[in-house]
């Protein structure tokens, strides 16, 4: 199958597997057809991590620039909870937050995707006000990072925060250094979390509301995820574009749309081949 290109400042990728190397994620992406990538930058199920090796940043870096493949956006370890309520938790995701900082700093990474947390039972209030805490000490041990910290929208299950717009917005109006907070939007999450994006009207409208309350300007980040499971359902499956609940119009209307033109739109789809090229389609 032949690859379309992209009109340059259209950026689109998935999240590849860093199998083999860091370096590996780069040249997936880039057989596919991807001008940006998302990664883990360690395994995103253990605590237990490693420092860097010289030789691999290099490598990484050379890759990255043979490939063109920029930006490249991290996510952070599944493990973190930055809302824990349990203290030894609690620090132990603020220093795992500092090591993924360092690191994306070593691979000159853009973004730093996370959830915000689970408050489990303490409040959405108390929970909030516990991430807000938490993104100001971690900016104060990383005073000179240049990446910045994308807080994802979540589909609502358990005690999770950020569910919505408001919540990540008095997240972010806690931060002191709030030029360092982006938002990354899930397509996915917003939709199980009953927010209906399938309709021309209810897009320009969600364009609307993210402008109103957090500000366009802070959207660094995009996952194009359709969804298994029905609108309201707070049940984070994704499913290939097209095939689940969302449909395929959402996505058009977001690759068609000039605002997000210069906004990675990464996928998380169980096929990122067919995805890719339907979506490089609708362009």
């Amino acid at each position: 199958m032949g690859q379309q290109n992209l009109p340059a400042a259209s950026l689109l990728g998935a999240h590849m597997s860093i199998e083999g190397g860091l370096e590996k994620a780069l040249l997936r992406g880039h057989a596919l057809g991807c001008n940006t990538v998302q990664i883990f930058t360690k395994s995103s199920n253990k605590w237990k991590e490693r420092l860097l090796e010289k030789t691999e940043i290099r490598l990484f870096l050379d890759v990255k620039a043979k490939t063109g493949i920029d930006p490249v956006i991290s996510h952070a370890s599944y493990l973190i909870n930055l809302a824990s309520p349990d203290e030894g938790l609690y620090a132990k995701s603020l220093d795992a937050m500092v090591s993924e900082i360092n690191r994306c700093e070593n691979l000159k990474i853009s973004f730093l995707v996370v959830h915000p947390g689970f408050h489990k039972g303490r409040g959405e209030e108390w929970g909030i006000r516990r991430v807000a805490q938490a993104l100001n000490i971690i900016h104060a041990n990383t005073p000179n990072a240049q990446v910045k910290i994308a807080l994802e929208n979540t589909a609502g299950q358990g005690t999770a925060l950020g569910t919505s717009i408001e919540q990540i917005s008095d997240i972010a109006e806690r931060i002191r250094e709030d030029n360092r907070i982006a938002f990354c939007l899930d397509t996915c999450h917003m939709f199980v979390a009953g927010c209906d994006i399938r309709t021309e009207k209810n897009h320009i409208d969600v364009l609307k509301r993210i402008d109103n309350i957090l500000g366009i300007i802070r959207l660094g980040v995009i996952h194009l995820n359709d969804s298994k499971k029905e609108i309201s359902s707070r049940l984070d499956r994704h499913e290939n574009i097209g095939q689940g609940m969302i449909g395929e119009e959402c996505f058009r209307l977001i690759m068609r749309d000039r605002t997000f033109t210069g906004i990675p739109k990464i996928l998380e789809t169980p096929d990122y081949i067919e995805n890719i090229q339907m979506l490089k389609s609708f362009v």
